[in-house]
């Protein structure tokens, strides 16, 4: 059986692009090997840089922290709704998903794609992307799913909060900032989100991968 990687992931290097009350990243040479005999770098980032993924402690200050989580909502088969239909700025609503339903189920991992993250690097990115409704969401969490992923930086740029506090309430993990899903092929893979395991915060940058023929 041969299986295939596709990488689902950013890049993160100098100065790369997030939204505007984010901490800067910055990537900055600490050693080299002409100067110390091996290359070292310091990184500095906010923990929802690029591709990352929100725990409930994000917008929830009783909720789950980054380390907290079960890897086994990170890490496991996940259907892909295909919305590269959706206009700039329109409305990601229930109906999108319903032809999904039969499977968008207790403890799925969902992934949309709407290939905005070929933005890049424009500030429009963080502002002018399709957007999940507060229905939606909810009709999310009603289903108990555990995973929701998207290739856009954040679920709603406006009604972020109620958004957030909906998926995240219900204690869904979110993935934001993917990149590629139209390399995958077919909407059914394996799926890894798995974050660093930085004790007691938020959220956490993430190396997000598809596994297609396993």
């Amino acid at each position: 059986m041969t299986v295939r990687i596709v990488d689902l992931s950013l890049e993160i290097y100098h100065d790369a692009p997030n939204f505007a009350w984010d901490p800067k990243c910055a990537v900055i040479v600490h050693n080299t090997v002409a100067s110390i005999g091996y290359n070292m770098t310091q990184l500095s980032m906010a923990t929802h840089q690029g591709t990352h993924l929100d725990a409930p402690f994000h917008f929830l200050d009783d909720g789950k922290t980054v380390d907290q989580l079960d890897l086994q909502q990170c890490v496991g088969q996940a259907i892909l709704v295909d919305l590269t239909h959706k206009k700039p700025k329109e409305p990601i609503e229930i109906k999108d998903f319903e032809p999904y339903a039969d499977r968008i189920v207790e403890g799925s991992k969902v992934i949309y794609r709407t290939d905005w993250f070929k933005q890049l690097p424009g500030r429009h990115y963080f502002s002018d992307f399709p957007y999940m409704t507060i229905e939606l969401a909810r009709w999310l969490a009603e289903r108990k799913i555990g995973l929701i992923g998207m290739d856009v930086p954040t679920p709603n740029p406006t009604d972020y909060d109620p958004v957030h506090k909906v998926l995240l309430g219900a204690e869904i993990v979110i993935v934001e900032g993917l990149a590629n899903l139209g390399d995958i092929g077919t909407d059914t893979f394996f799926f890894s989100a798995a974050p660093l395991k930085i004790r007691g915060r938020d959220g956490a940058p993430i190396r997000a991968y598809a596994m297609v023929g396993l």
